[in-house]
């Protein structure tokens, strides 16, 4: 389980982070624990899967990692997200993160000319 666990999350977000593997290698049964938990937030709920991932998309750009937010980015537009949400969603991220976080989309806004 904690193998495929890994693989999925590469497909998801287009790259393996290290620390993944590494985990699964030291405690499979986390990676157990993350699938779980992956999967009960990407359903629909009281916030749709869409907005969540939004969320998502803005909580790492704040984070500053710019190769999450490509990965939250494609999963934004795999869930419906549109160019203007995704534009709002940078917006709310200039406005409580700054630049530094803005700066995050560089690479991802590229996806929305695909």
């Amino acid at each position: 389980m904690g193998e495929q666990t890994v693989k999925n999350i590469s497909k998801k977000i287009g790259f393996t982070p290290d620390i993944m593997k590494t985990i699964g290698e030291i405690d499979p049964s986390f990676l157990r624990i993350y699938h779980k938990c992956d999967e009960g937030i990407l359903k629909d709920g009281a916030l749709s899967v869409k907005v969540k991932t939004l969320m998502a998309l803005a909580s790492v750009a704040a984070q500053r990692c710019e190769p999450c937010v490509d990965s939250q980015m494609r999963n934004a537009i795999n869930n419906g997200a549109t160019k203007e949400e995704i534009v709002e969603t940078l917006e709310v991220v200039f406005m409580t993160s700054g630049a530094p976080g803005v700066a995050m989309f560089r690479n991802a806004l590229k996806q929305l000319k695909d």
